[in-house]
């Protein structure tokens, strides 16, 4: 472990463990005297201010529509991970969480912590479909934002293109993460978690009412880990500060300003050596003395709401944040057949900045037998990033001495205009929303050469659904996306020479049916969907090097799924896929095949069972298995990936249920990968390894 490693852990053991050391205390304190007895109440976690929910189901949110909307009314396949979700399933990381949702693949990089790295409907989404509270959060090349569980009370999943409300999605949609927001009742928890590899964890999430009438709202949320992992010097550290303040003077203003700073260490290498073209090898590339990923990011804004009238609400979102990473990273060559693998280590420095701002009023009225709820808006958002990266085949001193040579940079600004009209008659709602951008892009490269790009663009959205007599809502959707791209691509991945990545621009057609099961706390839907998608954006790791090129992709599936958290303790999450991507066109002998690395099927079926009495009260059962079925390896489809299954469980105990004075007490145990399957998995003709069983236990304190 680096000199910069240990010091950095040391400090975080400090800092961590004062934290909540200091904030425990009180708490404690308050333990001894008389207490009155009474019936057991559930404390939870979540706000339900923007994303309302209730277990695993999800009832309203904003991000199909910028108004809360009940999700079955949306013409547009909708998924949601719910905070109850999080909490049973303990993620570590958004890809984690993201596990069981129809149409997401997670697993298509095997095991890194580095990055969040998901595809939607085939499309890769982690770097134009990242969303935090309704607002775009661009990534940087190698500079990612990167999401903690423990500091969300959700996940929404937006399928299919979405730009005529966003102005940039993916085709395959986004992925909306909501923040822990201030509670207006008094919400206290402490949780400690250890577990393989040396894995120790303490947070602290702590939220209420600041002064007596309400108005003025807390919450702070933060969290130490140190931690190893399966590969050799490969550290999982991080430091999550969260604060979060709400103002509320009266009943029509509201403005809650966010914030967060993390510290993070991870490996600089995930990779194992790949010995020939589809062969994974057992050799680690990381090398102990260089193989640290420091990464700092911090962002703040608000979100700021004003009704004037019964028809008329005015909104302004605003954040800035900004990633910096460093990442020391290495790597073997062969030099012949019956020669030993030598060694290159690489230097590489990024820094990522946005600033985004969303401006709308929403209007609420009568036309005849209609009722309209519209949105009108205009939104602008700068981004901006900055890159070196130096390379080194003599030794660790060459490349720790050597200065970082600038690779490139990209500057974005984007203005957007956006009009959404939800009209109800009857049992009919139909959705109309459209959208134009503009997008100026000043590129840099490594010659500090620059060369600027226009680009506009207008993106809709038309669907209409259907309520029967049953509550059965078939539904129908068409809509467009818009987006632009940051980064270079490579028409030849053998060229030294990139050019500025053109706008991915998509449409789809979809058909479905949501159902929420009458006196029933269940859900469940269907989805058709076609895409086309131009000038997407994929790395060929095909030259052993990564580098991004421009394709076109069809994407045709059928998604099924339901939700339910029933009276009796037990909640279900299931879920299928059945997802085909073509290459439309795309590099030399790929045109007609399947994009690598994309399985026709994808199965998950997680359940939960609370024991409410008995003898077993308080005990909660939980258990789950993600399929993925075969993929190719490659984008030529000259070899196959195996069909993988995963299996992860859970076992809790609720002290609250037995003895009143240990209300809020949890123990519990996680599994991931209970059985240690791990297999390899190819993309783009470059080959990685699965994460093995991972098991930890947490007590958790909730007051």
């Amino acid at each position: 472990m680096s000199k910069r490693s240990r010091t950095w852990r040391r400090g975080l053991s400090l800092l961590a463990g004062s934290a909540i050391l200091g904030n425990a205390w009180p708490a404690l304190a308050q333990d001894g005297g008389d207490a009155t007895v009474l019936d057991r109440i559930e404390v939870t976690a979540e706000s339900n201010e923007i994303l309302k929910q209730d277990g695993y189901v999800a009832k309203k949110d904003r991000i199909g529509t910028k108004t809360d909307t009940p999700i079955d009314r949306i013409p547009q396949a909708v998924s949601v991970v719910t905070q109850r979700q999080i909490e049973d399933q303990k993620p570590r990381t958004l890809n984690d969480a993201l596990g069981y949702t129809a149409s997401v693949n997670p697993n298509s990089f095997g095991f890194d912590t580095r990055y969040d790295a998901f595809f939607l409907r085939g499309f890769q989404a982690f770097y134009n479909g990242m969303f935090r509270d309704g607002l775009r959060q661009y990534n940087g090349p190698s500079a990612w934002f990167k999401t903690e569980p423990y500091g969300i009370e959700g996940v929404t999943i937006l399928k299919g293109p979405a730009s005529s409300l966003y102005g940039v999605s993916g085709p395959g949609g986004i992925v909306n993460v909501v923040t822990k927001r201030p509670k207006d009742e008094p919400f206290h928890e402490i949780e400690l978690l250890a577990g393989e590899h040396n894995r120790f964890q303490a947070a602290l999430d702590a939220s209420g009412p600041v002064n007596d009438d309400g108005s003025i709202l807390y919450r702070f949320t933060s969290l130490g880990r140190l931690s190893e992992t399966g590969l050799p010097d490969y550290p999982d550290d991080k430091l999550y500060l969260a604060p979060a303040v709400t103002f509320k003077p009266d009943e029509d203003t509201k403005l809650t300003i966010l914030g967060e700073y993390s510290k993070s260490v991870t490996g600089g290498t995930a990779a194992f050596y790949n010995s020939a073209y589809g062969v994974l090898s057992n050799v680690y590339e990381g090398d102990p003395a260089w193989n640290d990923f420091a990464q700092d990011q911090g962002r703040i804004g608000y979100e700021f709401e004003h009704r004037f009238s019964d028809w008329l609400t005015v909104r302004q979102n605003l954040r800035y944040n900004a990633v910096d990473s460093d990442i020391e990273y290495s790597g073997h060559y062969s030099i012949g057949a019956d020669q030993p693998l030598e060694r290159y280590w690489g230097h590489y420095t990024e820094t990522m900045k946005n600033f985004v701002v969303d401006n709308m009023a929403q209007l609420e009225f009568d036309t005849g037998p209609v009722r309209h709820t519209a949105i009108a808006g205009i939104d602008y958002a700068w981004s901006d990033y900055d890159a070196g990266s130096g390379l080194s085949y003599v030794s660790v001193e060459d490349i720790k001495a050597a200065p970082v040579p600038h690779s490139g940079g990209q500057e974005m600004n984007q203005l957007g205009v956006y009009l959404h009209d939800q009209m109800e008659w009857s049992d009919f709602t139909l959705f109309t929303s459209g959208r134009h951008d503009w997008v100026d892009t000043t590129s840099t490269a490594a010659d500090f050469s620059q060369s600027k790009q226009k680009d506009s663009a207008f993106s809709g959205r038309v669907g209409l659904s259907y309520r029967t007599e049953w509550g059965i809502i078939p539904y129908v959707n068409y809509s467009t996306s818009f987006s632009p791209n940051i980064g270079f691509v490579y028409d030849d991945v053998n060229s030294p020479v990139g050019r500025v990545a053109r706008p991915t621009i998509a449409t789809q057609k979809e058909i479905g049916v949501k159902y929420e099961i009458p006196d029933h706390n269940a859900t469940v839907s269907a989805a058709l969907f076609d895409i086309d998608q131009k000038d997407g954006v994929v790395f060929d790791a095909s030259t052993g090097i990564n580098k991004q090129r421009q394709l076109d992709l069809n994407s045709r599936g059928v998604e099924l799924e339901a939700n339910a958290s029933l009276d009796n303790g037990f909640s279900v999450i299931a879920s299928y896929t059945y997802l085909r991507v073509k290459i439309e066109r795309g590099a030399e002998g790929t045109d007609g095949k399947e994009l690598s690395a994309t399985p026709n099927h994808i199965l998950s079926l997680w359940g939960h069972y609370q024991f409410e009495n008995g003898t077993l009260e308080g005990l909660g059962l939980g258990a789950g298995v993600r399929f993925a079925g075969a993929s190719y390896g490659d984008d030529t489809n000259t070899f196959k990936n195996d069909a993988r299954a995963f299996v992860d469980a859970s076992l809790s105990y609720d002290f609250g249920y037995r003895n009143p004075k240990l209300e809020g007490v949890k123990l519990q145990i996680n599994a991931k990968n209970l059985f240690d399957n791990q297999q390899t998995i190819c993309s783009a003709g470059y080959c990685y390894r699965d994460e093995g069983r991972s098991l930890f236990g947490s007590l958790r304190c909730r007051f």
